[in-house]
C-alpha cells in the first residue's frame, strides 16, 4: 500500500511545477497548461485523502466534479484566447493590456 505522504509529495511537486509555469511563461496556452497542472494536483489530493477515508467516496466524487469543471473552463478559456488572437494577432497576455478600443 502506498503511504499518503507519497501522494502528497507528488501533488506538491505537480502544483509547484504548475505555479512555475504560470509565473514564468508568456504564452496564454502554456499558462492554461500550468493551471491544469495545479488543478490536477488538487485532484490528486482529493483522491488520496478519499482513499484513506473508509466511510465514503467523497474525494472521488469531488474529483469528478472538479475534472468536469476544469474541462468546461478550458474550453471557455481557449475560445477567449482564439478571439484575442484574432483581434490582436498575439497570445502573449502582457500585450493585450486593453480590451476596448
Amino acid at each position: 500500500m502506498i503511504p499518503l505522504t507519497d501522494f502528497l509529495v507528488v501533488s506538491a511537486a505537480l502544483f509547484c511545477t504548475g505555479l512555475f509555469i504560470v509565473l514564468t511563461k508568456r504564452n496564454a496556452i502554456l499558462v492554461l497548461i500550468g493551471i491544469e497542472f495545479m488543478l490536477n494536483a488538487a485532484n490528486l489530493n482529493l483522491v488520496a485523502f478519499g482513499k484513506y477515508d473508509r466511510l465514503a467516496n467523497g474525494g472521488q466524487i469531488f474529483t469528478l466534479f472538479s475534472i468536469t469543471l476544469a474541462a468546461a473552463t478550458t474550453a471557455v478559456a481557449l475560445a477567449i484566447i482564439l478571439n484575442l488572437y484574432k483581434r490582436y494577432k498575439t497570445i502573449d497576455p502582457s500585450k493585450t493590456d486593453h480590451l476596448k478600443d
